[in-house]
């Protein structure tokens, strides 16, 4: 698996080679932008995407709803390429945000992720 590398949200550019990443960091990154597309937003698959808006926003932070974002976030890493499976989900839901920890285990090795995926700046 290979990626052009992201700087900043951006591709990267005039440094040949080292402008992509490869195998588990590829994967890395892949779960990372998967992540941050919301259902909708890509016009080629409306369907493919975190439905942020569709059923995350607006949900109390309840352990009910955290467990459904923990499902629908894990759905979305699961359709990621090159992704086996999902170990050890922790998750949190403070002060209107949610993050969450996992390792991950992919086809070319072990994984451990850490991201913020709903920001507080995002929820209303």
């Amino acid at each position: 698996m290979r990626y052009r590398k992201l700087t900043n949200g951006d591709y990267t550019f005039g440094r040949r080679e080292q402008n992509f990443v490869s195998d588990i960091d590829a994967v890395a990154q892949a779960i990372r932008t998967n992540l941050l597309l919301l259902q909708g937003e890509w016009w080629e698959d409306t369907e493919k995407g975190l439905p942020l808006f569709q059923r995350i926003l607006g949900q109390p932070g309840v352990p009910d709803s955290v467990r459904a974002a923990d499902l629908l976030v894990q759905d979305v890493m699961l359709q990621t390429t090159g992704v086996i499976r999902i170990k050890n989900l922790q998750s949190s839901y403070k002060n209107r945000a949610y993050q969450f920890a996992c390792e991950v285990d992919t086809v070319y090795g072990a994984l451990s992720l850490q991201e913020k995926v709903i920001p507080q700046e995002v929820i209303i």
